[in-house]
């Protein structure tokens, strides 16, 4: 396109209002240029605004969209706590159910229905923390009460008063343990050695 423009500027009579032409076509031309050049910059300036406007927006989506799944799944996991209670409740009206001999059908149908809530509890990736025998972890466990003993480890589980839960690597509720220390005496006889 340049060379058009001053192939046309060169075809100009060669007079003194012909040279007055030329000049004001070089001016315009070199005006024309600088626009130009301003309109690029200006373009490239603004697209890459646009660019970094867009990049912000999708990280923006990424984290909200991060922020309602955590959301939902804080939801979720507050629900299925619920359930895990009413499981303990129902295990317990078994087990009383089972002492007072309350007729067998009527056992049966509740360890169904206790295997159903079980079965749903297991599809939502709950599953029950391992206490007793296993060290003393207060990641999943809550301590709630020490047994003297000398024929284990100390800080081994003994016993398991509330059972504790998972959901999805997290733990839903600590299991309430009771857990092993060692009689005074051996305490004793481990500091004089």
């Amino acid at each position: 396109m340049e060379e058009n423009e001053e192939v046309a500027i060169a075809e100009t009579p060669d007079t003194e209002e012909g040279g007055a032409r030329q000049d004001e076509l070089r001016a315009e031309l070199k005006s024309l240029r600088e626009d130009l050049k301003r309109a690029k910059e200006s373009s490239e300036t603004n697209l890459g605004k646009v660019k970094y406007l867009m990049a912000d927006f999708d990280n923006y989506r990424k984290q909200m969209e991060r922020q309602v799944a955590s959301k939902v799944e804080s939801s979720k996991a507050e629900l299925l706590l619920k359930f895990v209670n009413i499981r303990d409740d129902y295990v317990r009206a078994l087990a009383v159910a089972r002492q007072n001999n309350v007729d067998k059908v009527v056992v049966e149908g509740l360890e169904g229905i206790l295997k159903n809530i079980d079965s749903l509890l297991a599809s939502e990736g709950i599953i029950e923390i391992e206490s007793v025998g296993t060290p003393f972890d207060p990641n999943v466990h809550d301590a709630i009460a020490f047994s003297q003993r000398s024929d284990i480890d100390e800080n081994m589980i003994t016993g398991e008063i509330r059972k504790g839960y998972m959901h999805k690597d997290k733990v839903l509720r600590p299991s309430m343990v009771e857990i092993s220390r060692k009689p005074a005496e051996d305490n004793a006889d481990k500091n004089s050695q």
